[in-house]
Order: structure tokens, then C-alpha cells, then sequence
């Protein structure tokens, strides 16, 4: 029995920070100080605040350690765990408070959650299927095979209200009564882990950190449909993930809780990875069943939907990692539990990778019906650096932005809907101030449009002459007419595009324009970008009272646009000048101005 467990983050985010060489550094000195028997260091997946990486969190006190190196290894140990005494330099400060903050159950980004698809993410080792278990791991597969009929599991799943939460939000429940009632056999349960929106990371932090959650829940809606096999489809960008699940995988064949006659009962049920290339296209369900076929990723027309017609032509469910995690924790605490969780149509809780312009970057969760307000700034912690806020991007290239007005919006199907976005598979790209709209939806549309498989002329062609337009539009050659063509455009695409990735590719440029139009009128009319982001309707000028004639710019500029005598204003020939920003980065006295 251990006195205290020492858990490292071991998510993606945190391997790239050197989580790995702090754990090493960890448990040297715990074996240096005779602790090993009464210290155990646990290597977890995401804990959730990616910017702090390396974190460690130690039990059961509770204390958060943050941005860990090495050398601070030995102070943990010789202090914390040696004699009882927090190492408070290394402790958390939250955005705008000077008190540092001990415990983590404390700090805003986690009191604020309620975790249900991230349980076990962060506290258990995700390689050991006895931490699982621990966590009552496989309870709930026992459960339906010995106490509930497959029926009996359909309705429960109906009733807690899940949806499904790879984007489109489709019940769950009745996805599976469908496959159930299908004719054809063998069915198939499919796991879609190609996450592929930009900034997202929900799916991958949970396979990374609690594998066996999924293929209990893949078991479990086996059991409900009548089917013994099924595959995940994960992203090759994503090793670590495929590492642990087939670590994971081999650990329930080897406890009987996968493979023939699972707990006794003559239920067979077993698991295997799929590797897809990282097509973004291959997240949309009929192209991924297509690219598990070994054909190309490519979407095609529904009906029949895979419910009916799937895999080889089979009946198959195929729910997103997210919602299968949402699975076992239903089972086990009841329908009502969960649905007394969220809205009225939104139930149980969501999770969001939050980036881009906030100081808590990383994964939360929350109930559904949480507005944006709380969600960006209680748990995100505000915009960096004193900016302003001025739009969240949700459900990534297929979604939209939402402005400042709606702040205070709760985050569900059908309100996100209303104001031109989506929900998404859960990213969440806060901008400030400093960012162009039309920058950002040409951002996005430059996404979809070299994500595209080409198969429908409106999504290879329709988002190919918008990006064009956008592109004339940031470089100052816009002109009269190209908003109307981009919405007229944008129609054509939505009503007629093959799949629905197509069909939403243009929901950035409708929302920035629903939104923002008067930065789209100011870079056509006035060839003016309103947040000062657009280089090529920047202009760069030298003031000469700031200007001391130190000649750095000067000597710099790869252009050779910059003149002047020694210790003399100097000026910029903006016939030359490139605009790449080289002369504000190397100058000392702030003397040169973007206008």
C-alpha cells in the first residue's frame, strides 16, 4: 500500500514539453530517498491544462505542480514527499490572481468541470487495465450481459437523451435501435477516431488516456445490436493513441474481456485498429467505412445510411470516441441520471479543446447549456495580454464564429445552431482583437479546400473559386460584388455538395460575413484591414522622432527598402518593402509604425 501516488501527465501535449525526462528525474530521487515503497509515480493520460505542461498532481493531497523540469525533481521529493512541505515555487497562479493555489480542485479550470467522458483521463495509468477496473472498469459490460437485455440497453441509451458527438448530434440510442432492427447480418461497430477539425483534441486525449472506456462501450453496443465484431478508425498523426490502444486491446483479450465468451455468458465481441492516412474527408462516415474497406475515402450518397447499409454492405452503428465514453457511465448510474445533466434536447455534458487567444488552453468539460461567457473566461481565464475579445470559432473548418454579443449563449445543439455554427466535434478557437475575420474564414476555407476529395464539383470547384475570392479580397484586389458572389456561392455549395462536409465547408465565410461584414466592405472598399493582419494591406513607416539612425533595420531588410545615414532618420521605400515585418521585430526603439 502506497501513502502517496505521484501522477505525471502523459499526453501528447506534455510528451512534447519532456514529461517524460521529469518522471525519470521523479523517480530517481524517490529511489535515492528509500521512498519506493511508499511513493508510486503513475504515468496518466491529459490532465487538461495543456499550457502548463509538464504537470504533476500528487494524491492524496492534491497539490498541482506545473511547467516541471528535471532539476525540480528533487525538491519535490526531498520536501513534499519527504517532509510533508508544499514546494509552493512551483505551484499554479490563476490569470489575474497573485495567490498561488495549492490544491487543483481549486483552481477555476477544474472546479468548474463535470467529468463524465473524462473520468478516468489524468488519474489512471491508461496501460493498466487494473486501474480501469479499479475505476469500475467492465462493471457495466458485466451488467448488461447478465442482467439486461439488448433491448433493455437500446432503451436506456434512448432514454438518457445521449447524441451523438462527432458533430451532427444524431440520438444515439436510436442510431442503435435502427442497426438493431436492420436486416443482414454480421453487423459491425465502428469507432470514428479520425478527428481531424484543426484544434481539436477531445478524441485523442481520451484514447491516449483511457482506452479501455471505449472498447467497454463498443462491447456494450455489440451486445445491444447484435454484433461480435468491431474496428476503430484512428489517424496515423496519432501514435501514441493506436500505441495505447493496442496495449489496451491486448490487455482485455488476455482477461477474458474481450474475444469468445466474455464473462461466461456466449458473448463473443472483439476489437481491431484501422489506420487511415489523416484525410480529413475520412471523418465523415461513408468515406471512413469505404477507406476500412481498403477503397478510397470517399463519401457517398444517403440513403442508404450505414445503419442499413455499412460496412461490406452490413448494418453498422458508428459513434465518435466521445460518445462511446459516454457509455459505460450511463449504464451503470441509470438514463436519468444523465439526463438530468444538460438541456432540455442537449443532454450530459460536452467536451472542448479550447486554443487559440485564451490563457487556459487545453480540454473541459461541462454540462451542455454552459454559455460561452463561463466556459472562455471562468474556465479559460480570459484573453492573454489585456486583449480584447472578439469571436469563438466552434466545430471547427464546418462551423462558424460567434461574436462578443453572444457571450453569454449556453452551449447546445440548437443554440449554436441559431447563430450559424455548429457544435462540432467540440474545438473551441478563441480570437482577440488583432485578428481578421477574413483572414481567419480564408484560414478555414484553405483547410476544407485542400481537404477535399473531389468527387462532387461543388465542394471541388465551389470552395476553390471562393478561396480565390478571398484571397483577392486580404491581398487588396477585392472588388464590388465579391461578398454577394461568396454568398451566392456559398448557397450553391451548401444545397448541393455530396456529403456533409461539402455542404458546411462555407459556414465560416456565412458567419464571418453574417457577423463581420464590415471588415469584408473595409478590405474591398477601402483597402483597409481593420485589425491590422492583412500584410498586403499593411504599410510600413519609420518615425522619425523614435528613429535613431542605428542602421539595424537597415542592415536586416531583405528587400533593401530601407535607407538613411548613420544616426539620421532612416525611411522605407515602399516600392521596395516586402512586408515581412523583419524591421518591426529587430528594432529597439519602436520607430516603426504599421499603418
Amino acid at each position: 500500500m502506497y501513502r502517496s501516488h505521484v501522477l505525471v501527465c502523459a499526453g501528447a501535449g506534455c510528451i512534447s514539453s519532456a514529461c517524460k525526462a521529469v518522471q525519470s528525474a521523479l523517480q530517481e530521487n524517490i529511489d535515492q530517498y528509500g521512498l519506493a515503497k511508499e511513493v508510486k509515480v503513475v504515468e496518466t493520460g491529459c490532465m487538461g491544462p495543456c499550457d502548463l505542461g509538464p504537470v504533476v498532481m500528487i494524491f492524496p493531497d492534491g497539490v498541482f505542480y506545473r511547467k516541471l523540469k528535471p532539476e525540480d525533481a528533487a525538491e519535490i521529493v526531498s520536501e513534499h514527499l519527504l517532509k510533508g512541505k508544499v514546494v509552493t515555487r512551483l505551484l499554479h497562479r490563476q490569470p489575474g490572481d497573485p495567490d498561488q493555489v495549492t490544491s487543483f480542485d481549486q483552481l477555476d479550470f477544474f472546479k468548474r468541470q463535470t467529468r463524465i467522458a473524462l473520468r478516468n483521463t489524468g488519474i489512471i495509468n491508461p496501460e493498466s487495465v487494473e486501474e480501469y477496473i479499479a475505476r469500475d472498469g467492465y462493471r457495466a459490460l458485466g451488467k448488461v450481459l447478465s442482467q439486461m437485455t439488448p433491448q433493455q440497453v437500446v432503451d436506456t441509451i434512448k432514454g438518457s437523451g445521449l447524441r451523438g458527438r462527432g458533430g451532427a448530434g444524431f440520438p444515439t440510442g436510436l442510431k442503435w435501435e435502427l442497426t438493431a432492427r436492420a436486416a443482414g447480418n454480421p453487423k459491425y461497430v465502428v469507432c470514428n477516431a479520425d478527428e481531424g477539425d484543426p484544434g481539436a483534441f477531445m478524441d485523442r486525449s481520451i484514447l491516449e488516456g483511457d482506452p479501455h472506456s471505449v472498447l467497454e462501450a463498443m462491447a456494450i453496443c455489440g451486445y445491444a445490436i447484435g454484433s461480435s465484431k468491431g474496428y476503430i478508425y484512428v489517424r496515423a498523426e496519432y501514435p501514441l493513441a493506436v500505441e495505447r490502444l493496442e496495449t489496451a486491446i491486448s490487455k482485455a483479450r488476455e482477461y477474458g474481456l474481450m474475444g469468445e465468451n466474455i464473462f461466461g455468458t456466449g458473448f463473443n465481441f472483439d476489437v481491431e485498429i484501422r489506420v487511415g492516412a489523416g484525410a480529413f474527408v475520412c471523418g465523415e462516415e461513408t468515406a471512413l467505412l469505404a477507406s476500412i474497406e481498403g477503397k478510397r475515402g470517399e463519401p457517398r450518397p444517403k440513403p442508404p445510411f450505414p445503419a442499413q447499409e455499412g460496412l461490406w454492405g452490413k448494418p453498422t452503428v458508428i459513434n465518435n470516441v466521445e460518445t462511446f465514453a459516454n457509455i459505460p457511465p450511463i449504464i451503470l448510474n441509470g438514463a436519468e441520471w444523465f439526463a438530468s445533466i444538460g438541456t432540455e434536447k442537449s443532454k450530459g455534458t460536452k467536451v472542448f479543446a479550447l486554443a487559440g487567444k485564451v490563457n487556459n488552453t487545453g480540454l473541459v468539460e461541462v454540462p451542455m447549456g454552459t454559455t460561452l461567457r463561463e466556459i472562455i473566461f471562468e474556465i479559460g481565464g480570459g484573453i492573454p495580454g489585456g486583449k480584447k475579445f472578439k469571436a469563438v470559432q466552434t466545430g471547427g473548418p464546418s462551423g462558424g464564429c460567434i461574436p462578443e454579443e453572444y457571450l453569454d449563449t449556453p452551449v447546445d445543439y440548437e443554440s449554436l445552431t441559431k447563430l450559424g455554427t455548429i457544435m462540432g466535434s467540440g474545438g473551441m478557437i478563441i480570437v482577440d482583437e488583432d485578428t481578421c475575420m477574413v483572414d481567419l474564414a480564408k484560414f478555414f476555407l484553405e483547410f476544407v479546400q485542400e481537404e477535399s476529395c473531389g468527387k462532387c464539383s461543388p465542394c471541388r470547384i465551389g470552395t476553390k473559386r471562393m478561396l480565390e475570392i478571398l484571397n483577392r479580397i486580404t491581398s487588396g484586389q477585392g472588388r464590388e460584388g465579391d461578398i454577394e458572389l461568396l454568398e451566392e456561392l456559398s448557397r450553391g455549395i451548401k444545397d448541393s455538395a455530396l456529403c456533409g462536409l461539402g455542404q458546411t465547408a462555407p459556414n465560416p465565410v456565412l458567419s464571418t460575413l453574417r457577423y463581420f461584414r464590415h471588415e469584408y466592405e473595409a478590405h474591398i472598399r477601402d483597402k483597409k484591414c481593420p485589425a491590422g493582419a492583412c500584410r498586403d494591406l499593411l504599410t510600413y513607416y519609420i518615425n522619425p522622432e523614435l528613429c535613431r539612425g542605428c542602421g539595424l533595420c537597415a542592415k536586416e531588410c531583405p528587400a533593401g527598402a530601407i535607407t538613411g545615414d548613420k544616426k539620421k532618420p532612416h525611411v522605407i521605400d515602399a516600392a521596395k518593402c516586402v512586408k515581412c515585418g523583419t524591421c518591426e521585430q529587430k528594432c529597439k526603439f519602436n520607430a516603426i509604425i504599421t499603418v
